[in-house]
C-alpha cells in the first residue's frame, strides 16, 4: 500500500465543522433473526460484565470513522469495547475525537460478510492498532472454523490458538469466547479469573431465584428431619 497507518496512529485530513459524519449506513443490524439474537445477548453480557468499570464503552453495530474529514473512511463492527473512554451514549464513534481506537472488535460473520471480514476488515482493524479481534459464525458454514481470533503482534494479527477447553482468549478483555455445545445461546464467554460463565442481567436474575429456591428447599428438608427427630 502507498500510505502506511501506524499502530494507535489515528490519521486525519483537513477538514471543517461542515462535514456530516451519518449515525447510519442503511444496513440491517443483523442478517437473520440467528445473528441478532446471539449478538444482542453478546452485547448484554458485555455490557454486564463491564457495568461497574466507568471507563469501559461498550457498543455494537456504531459506525466507526477513522480518518478526519473523510465520511467514507468508516467501519462498523457489530460489537467493539474500547478502554479509557466514557459510557455517554454515541451516535458514531470518530476515533480522532476519542483519542483511540476500540481494543477489541468482533464480527458476526454471514454469507454476505464473511470474505470482507477475513479480508478487508482484518487488514484494516490490524493497521488501525485494534488489539484483539473476533469472528464467529453461527450457523457454521462460511468460516475456517465457527470461532476464529487474532491478536496484533508487532503491527500484523496472528492466530489466536484455541485453548484445552477449546475457547479463544482475549487477552484485550481477559476473557474467554466459546461457541456453545448445548446450542442454546450459540456463544458464551467466560471469566477465568472469576470461573464464572458470563450472564446477562435476566439470567443472572434466574439464577439467584434458582440458588433461592435451591436453598429454601434444603432449609425446609433440615427442618423437617429435625421435627421428625424431636417426634
Amino acid at each position: 500500500m502507498a500510505t502506511e497507518i501506524k499502530q494507535h496512529h489515528i490519521p486525519s485530513a483537513p477538514t471543517d465543522a461542515s462535514i456530516f459524519y451519518p449515525e447510519e449506513d442503511g444496513k440491517p443490524m443483523a442478517v437473520s433473526d440467528l445473528h441478532r439474537w446471539i449478538l444482542t445477548r453478546t452485547l448484554q453480557v458485555l455490557d454486564a460484565y463491564f457495568e461497574q468499570h466507568p471507563e469501559v464503552y461498550v457498543s455494537g453495530d456504531i459506525l466507526m470513522y477513522y480518518v478526519e474529514g473523510d465520511p467514507r473512511k468508516s467501519v462498523s463492527p457489530d460489537v467493539l469495547v474500547a478502554f479509557g473512554l466514557s459510557k455517554k451514549p454515541r451516535g458514531n464513534y470518530k476515533v480522532w475525537e476519542e483519542g483511540k481506537v476500540p481494543d477489541f472488535v468482533m464480527e458476526f460473520s454471514s454469507k454476505t460478510t464473511y470474505q470482507n471480514d477475513l479480508r478487508h476488515k482484518k487488514e484494516l482493524y490490524a493497521l488501525l492498532g485494534i488489539q484483539d479481534y473476533l469472528l464467529y459464525d453461527a450457523e457454521g458454514l462460511y468460516l475456517p472454523s465457527p470461532l476464529m481470533g487474532f491478536t496484533l503482534v508487532d503491527g500484523v494479527y496472528v492466530p489466536i490458538s484455541a485453548g484445552v477447553d477449546g475457547g479463544l482468549h482475549s487477552s484485550a478483555l481477559s476473557l474467554d469466547f466459546h461457541v456453545s455445545d448445548a446450542g442454546d445461546v450459540g456463544l458464551r464467554i467466560y471469566d477465568p479469573v472469576a470461573g464464572a460463565w458470563l450472564q446477562t442481567p435476566a439470567e443472572a436474575a434466574t439464577t439467584r431465584a434458582e440458588n433461592a429456591e435451591a436453598e429454601a428447599a434444603r432449609l425446609r428438608e433440615e427442618l423437617a428431619r429435625l421435627q421428625a427427630r424431636g417426634n
